[in-house]
C-alpha cells in the first residue's frame, strides 16, 4: 500500500478536524412525539415542516425528530420535557393533567365545538391562563394546534348518552372520563397509540380520539360505527408543539427567531389542515365499510348537560382557578 506523504496527511487531518468541528457546531434539538412518522399524520407533518424551515434558515440549528414513541412513551413526554431530557415535543396537553390539572380544560366536553372557535381561543384570556401554567412548569408553546374528534364503537353507534351504557370506552382525559362514566360507560385509560390493540384484544368496546388519530392508527379496522365531529363536535383537544425553557434559553437570538417563525408557519399550516381532517376521517371510515353518523343538536345538548353536572362541576371545585378557566373559555364568542 502506498504511503501518503506527511504534508498531505497533515492537510487531510486538519480538514477532517474542520468538518467534524463544523458539524459539532450545529445545535441539535431532539423532538419527540407519539404519532406515526412519514405516513401523513398532520402532527408529524407539522414538526417536519418546522425542521425543514429551521434548516433553511441556516442558523446552525437542526431539529431531529423521533416519531411513534421511539424516544419516549406518549405519557412520559411532558416529564421528559420539563426535566430537560428532551428538547421539544408534540403532545396532547391533557396527557399532562395528572401533573397540572388545569390542562384538563383543554379537553373539556363541548368547550370548543368548532374549528373557528378553536382559533379564537388561541388569542384569548383562557389560553393566556393555560400558557402561564406551561411557562411556570418550565416550557413554552411554539405552535398552537386543536383537533376535533369523535367516537367509534364495535358495539353500537354512540349518539345520545344512553348509547354508551354497558360499553368500555377510552376517553382520553379526566373530564371525558367522568362524563362518560356518569352516562353509564366503563372507562379504560390509555394513550391513543394503544387504542387499536385494546380494541383488537377486547379490552375496549369503543373510544374517542382525534380525527387524525382515528385515521393514522387505522381504528376503522376495529369498529363498526363512527360518530364523526360534524357541526356538533363534543370532542376537541389541544395538541401544541412545546419546547423546554432550558433548551430555548440555550439558543442564540437568530436560532430563537428562526424557531419562532417556523412555529408560526407550522401553526398556520395546521389550522388550514385541521378541518379537512374531519372530512378525511368520514371518507376513510366510509370507504372501509364503517357506518358513519353524527350527533344531533339534541344529542349534543344532552351530553353537555351531563358534562356540566359532572366534569365541569368537579373541575371547578377541585382545580385551582378551575371556574375562572371555564368562564374564560365560555366568554369567547
Amino acid at each position: 500500500m502506498m504511503k501518503m506523504p506527511f504534508a498531505k496527511l497533515a492537510i487531510a487531518a486538519s480538514l477532517s478536524v474542520f468538518v467534524v468541528g463544523a458539524a459539532a457546531a450545529d445545535t441539535v434539538l431532539r423532538v419527540s412525539h407519539q404519532f406515526p412518522g412519514g405516513k401523513g399524520d398532520v402532527r408529524d407533518e407539522m414538526v417536519q415542516l418546522m425542521a425543514r424551515e429551521v434548516a433553511a434558515a441556516d442558523v446552525g440549528l437542526e431539529l431531529q425528530i423521533y416519531p411513534g414513541q421511539s424516544l419516549f412513551k406518549a405519557k412520559e413526554q411532558w416529564g421528559a420535557l420539563v426535566r430537560g431530557r428532551v428538547d421539544m415535543i408534540s403532545l396532547p396537553l391533557d396527557y399532562a393533567s395528572g401533573r397540572h390539572p388545569e390542562f384538563s380544560a383543554t379537553l373539556m366536553p363541548g368547550l370548543v365545538r368548532s374549528h373557528e372557535r378553536a382559533q379564537r381561543l388561541n388569542d384569548s384570556e383562557f389560553m393566556d391562563m393555560i400558557k402561564k401554567v406551561i411557562n411556570d412548569a418550565g416550557a413554552r408553546v411554539l405552535a398552537d394546534a386543536w383537533l376535533a374528534g369523535g367516537f367509534a364503537s364495535n358495539m353500537q353507534c354512540i349518539t345520545s348518552p344512553d348509547t354508551v351504557q354497558g360499553q368500555t370506552l377510552r376517553a382520553a382525559g379526566p373530564a371525558f372520563d367522568e362524563m362518560l362514566a356518569t352516562a353509564g360507560a366503563s372507562i379504560a385509560s390509555m394513550p391513543s397509540s394503544e387504542i387499536y390493540t385494546a380494541m383488537q384484544t377486547g379490552v375496549l368496546d369503543g373510544a374517542n380520539t382525534s380525527s387524525g388519530s382515528f385515521v393514522s392508527y387505522r381504528i376503522y379496522e376495529q369498529v363498526s360505527c363512527l360518530t364523526a365531529p360534524g357541526k356538533n363536535a363534543l370532542w376537541f383537544m389541544y395538541e401544541p408543539v412545546l419546547i423546554s425553557e432550558r433548551s430555548w434559553n440555550s439558543l442564540n437570538a437568530e436560532q430563537q427567531a428562526a424557531l419562532t417563525e417556523a412555529g408560526q408557519n407550522a401553526e398556520e399550516y395546521f389550522a388550514r389542515e385541521a378541518a379537512g381532517l374531519d372530512q378525511k376521517l368520514v371518507d376513510v371510515f366510509s370507504e372501509n365499510g364503517v357506518e358513519v353518523v353524527q350527533m344531533t343538536p339534541e344529542n349534543y345538548q344532552a351530553w353537555l348537560d351531563i358534562a356540566k353536572e359532572s366534569s365541569y362541576k368537579t373541575f371547578a371545585e377541585n382545580v385551582p382557578g378551575g371556574q375562572a378557566l371555564i368562564d374564560a373559555a365560555l366568554a369567547v364568542e
